[in-house]
């Protein structure tokens, strides 16, 4: 179900607690196909599914967790890291993956526009 707000459209794609803690899932959301994860400090991010490494759509089946400060998903198929904030690849500065404006509300996630990438990150 999308919704609009002064802020744009927003999707539901499921309740927050269909994410597990250092999990992810993926979602079809305005035809693209995103990947929602939780960390274990409740932080929920959403990041193209999409892993323009090994050309496939992997990522929700990625392994959470942080490198250094950094909230990461490590691709299944060859490990690199991609920083959730940003969709940088860090293991590679040339690669990159859009992320995706996310909100809880009433307990359900809900995914909106792809962001602009910061330059410098």
């Amino acid at each position: 179900m999308s919704t609009t707000t002064g802020s744009g459209v927003w999707t539901t794609v499921c309740p927050l607690d269909a994410v597990d803690v250092e999990g992810g899932v993926a979602a079809l959301v305005e035809g693209a196909a995103v990947a929602i994860f939780r960390t274990h400090d409740g932080n929920v991010y959403a990041i193209s599914n999409y892993d323009p490494c090994c050309r496939a759509s992997v990522l929700a089946r990625g392994i959470v967790g942080t490198r250094g400060e950094i909230p990461v998903v490590a691709s299944p198929m060859h490990k690199q890291a991609f920083d959730l904030r940003t969709g940088q690849c860090l293991d590679d500065a040339a690669v990159r993956v859009t992320t995706y404006d996310v909100r809880v509300v009433d307990q359900q996630v809900q995914v909106g526009r792809p962001r602009e990438p910061v330059e410098g990150t």
